[in-house]
């Protein structure tokens, strides 16, 4: 019996059905009974209806739970046409199932509606976000908070997980397994219980698709991408294919260089020159591929502030004063001609924009962006960070422009800013938690998570590469300022960099933890008297602050120590060629800092791997021999070939797994259907392939699970079609043509191992006649005389789902 999931998702601001079809079973020992179900699950409320009598079962929420169903309609609500099914009308008889069908369905979502309309949506984190059915007849449901729960056929709550805290986008089962596609890229693989089996990075962005094929499940990304994943995984041949192809490493390992240039400014509310922008970054960018700036204090004030507070919490962002310097550095960097601006995020006064060079464009994208506050309760901007995102040749870099608490004694508030940033910040769509090797199809090996991933662990931890810059005002120690212009004057900086807070708190591991600087060799960049030039113009006025290393840029590559080389396993290394300040801008009260790294990146040239990959696959001896072994199919006997039913008959046909240390997964699907004439021949055939019986006839059940050396007895039922409107006061008012008819209809029970990707098919005929019929099929002389008690081995058959049939039923007639 073919059964209905309609699944109601909002999707911004649309509405739309999805209707999925599957079968359903009520467990009953080692397999289980199908039932004639239909569930609609609707956020937040579910509905269970019978498929035939269009009655409603029962309505529950999305824990289970039973809802009232007094405000729900009874199927005299929903308007019926009723339409005569004689012969002469057989046209209009088949428009009137489909109108019925669909009045049905409209029906259902109507009272669905109305249970839902007693509240609002309410948690977003519990909508429906996936649904399927495993072999074993259990309902699994995915939701938006990485929620899974199991359910029975008749709607019952079995039990619920949360494996990782992300959307569940879709699912897909194969034998005995549920694989499992998240919001953030993860694939994780469970079994029929539940637990959790593996778990790798699939793709960099969310998966909304995935299928089993030749062998493999593909994932379908967000962003168009397809990956094959061995359907074994996670197994033994993901570890011998992995110690193949490492050692095979350094054939498609390539490496990359870009140099990235990334420079800081506190701007002090002023505009600057385009001959300061020159001196800062125009004459430097030639030879770079990125270009980041961060800057601070484009804009302050009271009412600016309060201002961009109250527009974040409306998803607003930029000010005139912002936009004035994005277009100021698009002049200076030629961007559209020479470099392309590719994301820029402001919050208040803190402003960050990424730049990349034309000729690497295809090589960089998935920019995304993030703002943390720092300022009066964690909710103003005068401080804080702006960060953005990017994929540089398929690895992670991240890019945080800080301005932190001010003032010589605020070295704690300061430490607590960039603690606060680092582990808050958040981008608009999930991390990837780690850098897989991107591969085609049949080329991907999972990189394992374990079974239990982390949670709570930072987004900009799991980067390859990440670039601190910014005003983060950490200060000079111990020191008056008449010393410190002392030393600056004789640029005796080691002196200085002794004093520097920003430094010992590094040291002693209570900020930055795990980052570096390069060597300062300029003069400390504030504070300065704006428009004057040269050393002398450090603040000269009544408060003469302490000149102080404000401005700074530290960084974090892949790197576990700083002589490992580039590759896979470290991706990401960088080294500093230029740090310095440019004394000669006078704009501000502080000085720009720029930072040009040249940074090595490691990726996989993909179609070397992928030959690599197939020459393992086809030269490794113990690659084939597991493969072997796990496509093994069990074999497996049924008792029949034929079936012949009358009126509301039930026959039982056996299907025996042979196997003593496999289980065989079965399924029964109808490959087509035929109306036998008085004259033995066939007539209006319709091929179904895999999409389910004829409503004349019900298996039960139609899949599952054999254990070794078990038998499995699977009921064959007519039934009549007649439906509930096609009777007044108990009398049949209707019948469809077709009853008066015998029918015919070929069964494939497909039997396969838990990873088998090839089938092992017995055929079994139905045919369905009437009483007046009976003692012609059953004389000894007659045509129609059909041993059906016989156990025997059936021919095995290896097809395909879609196979003509077309001549075979023309040619259709009992043996």
């Amino acid at each position: 019996m073919v059964l209905t999931f309609i699944v109601y998702l909002k999707l911004q601001f649309k509405v739309k059905w999805v209707i999925i079809h599957c079968i359903l079973f009520k467990p009953k020992g080692l397999l289980s009974e199908m039932c004639a179900r239909d569930v609609i699950l609707r956020h937040p409320h579910n509905s269970l209806w019978d498929a035939r009598t269009r009655e409603l079962l029962k309505v529950f929420n999305s824990d289970g739970q039973m809802e009232n169903r007094s405000d729900l309609p009874s199927m005299q609500d929903f308007p019926v046409d009723l339409v005569s099914s004689s012969r002469k009308d057989r046209n209009q008889s088949s428009i009137g199932f489909f109108q019925r069908s669909r009045n049905a369905l409209m029906g259902a979502a109507d009272a669905v509606r109305r249970v839902a309309a007693k509240g609002a949506f309410g948690d977003e984190n519990r909508r429906t976000e996936a649904l399927v059915v495993t072999i074993d007849g259990m309902i699994w449901t995915g939701y938006s908070s990485g929620l899974l729960v199991q359910w029975d056929g008749n709607g019952n709550r079995i039990q619920d997980f949360i494996y990782h805290p992300f959307a569940v986008q879709c699912f897909c089962t194969y034998g005995m397994q549920i694989w499992v596609g998240y919001a953030s890229g993860i694939v994780q693989v469970l079994d029929l219980k539940g637990n959790l089996i593996g778990g790798w990075v699939a793709h960099s962005c969310p998966i909304v698709k995935m299928t089993v094929g030749v062998g493999y499940v593909f994932t379908l990304a967000n962003h168009g991408g397809i990956r094959g994943w061995n359907i074994t995984s996670p197994g033994p041949l993901d570890s011998i294919l992995c110690s193949e192809l490492g050692g095979k490493e350094f054939l498609y390992t390539k490496i990359e260089n870009i140099k990235i240039l990334s420079g800081t400014w506190n701007v002090g509310q002023g505009k600057a020159s385009q001959d300061s922008l020159t001196s800062w970054l125009g004459s430097v960018a030639s030879d770079v591929g990125l270009v980041v700036v961060g800057l601070q204090e484009v804009e302050m004030g009271a009412g600016f502030l309060a201002m961009s507070a109250a527009k974040e919490t409306v998803g607003l962002e930029g000010s005139s004063a912002g936009q004035w310097w994005l277009d100021m550095i698009d002049k200076t960097l030629d961007e559209g001609s020479t470099f392309k601006r590719i994301g820029s995020r402001q919050l208040a006064g803190l402003v960050i924009a990424v730049w990349v060079k034309t000729n690497i464009t295809l090589h960089v994208g998935d920019v995304d962006a993030a703002a943390v506050p720092c300022g009066f309760g964690r909710a103003i901007g005068n401080k804080g960070a702006v960060a953005l995102r990017v994929r540089v040749y398929d690895r992670i870099m991240c890019f945080v422009n800080c301005h932190f608490a001010a003032h010589l004694d605020a070295v704690g508030r300061r430490n607590s800013d960039f603690d606060y940033v680092y582990r808050t910040m958040s981008f608009s769509r999930p991390t990837n938690l780690l850098n897989t090797t991107p591969a085609g199809t049949s080329a991907s090996i999972p990189m394992f998570r374990g079974t239990n991933p982390a949670e709570g662990i930072p987004e900009l931890s799991e980067a390859d590469m990440i670039v601190f810059l910014g005003d983060l005002n950490y200060r000079l120690d111990d020191i008056s300022y008449d010393e410190a212009r002392d030393f600056v004057s004789q640029r005796c900086f080691d002196w200085l960099r002794e004093r520097d807070q920003l430094r010992a708190e590094m040291e002693a591991g209570n900020a930055f933890q795990g980052m570096r600087e390069a060597v300062i060799t300029f003069p400390p960049t504030y504070k300065f008297e704006r428009h004057q030039a040269g050393l002398a113009g450090y603040d000269s006025g009544e408060k003469k602050r302490i000149p102080a290393w404000c401005d700074r840029i530290l960084y974090r590559d892949s790197r576990s120590s700083s002589v490992a080389e580039c590759n896979l396993e470290y991706p990401v290394v960088s080294s500093v060629l230029q740090y310095e300040a440019c004394m000669d801008v006078t704009d501000s009260d502080h000085k720009p800092v720029r930072c040009i790294f040249s940074t090595d990146i490691a990726r996989v040239d993909e179609p070397i791997r992928r030959q690599e990959f197939g020459e393992i696959l086809e030269s490794n001896e113990k690659i084939k021999c597991l493969l072997k072994e796990l496509y093994k199919i069990p074999e497996t006997i049924i008792s029949t070939n034929n079936i012949i039913l009358q009126n509301q008959d039930t026959l039982i046909l056996r299907i025996t797994n042979k196997s003593t240390e496999d289980n065989a997964l079965f399924e029964i699907i109808c490959e087509g259907e035929t109306t036998v004439l008085e004259d033995q021949k066939a007539t209006n055939h319709y091929l179904r392939g895999s999409f389910g019986l004829p409503r004349w006839l019900e298996v039960s059940p139609a899949t599952g699970i054999i254990r070794p050396d078990q038998i499995i007895e699977v009921s064959v039922h007519h039934e009549e079609f007649q439906t509930q409107e096609e009777f007044v006061d108990g009398v049949v008012q209707n019948s469809w043509c077709e009853d008066s008819r015998d029918k015919e209809a070929i069964l494939i029970v497909k039997v396969h191992g838990n990873y088998a990707i090839q089938t092992r098919n017995h055929r079994v005929r139905v045919h369905h006649c009437y009483s007046s019929k009976k003692n012609q099929l059953t004389q000894p002389n007659g045509s129609r005389h059909v041993q059906g008690s016989v156990l025997h081995r059936s021919d095995f058959q290896r097809l395909s789902n879609s196979f003509d049939v077309v001549d075979q039923l023309h040619k259709l007639h009992s043996p």
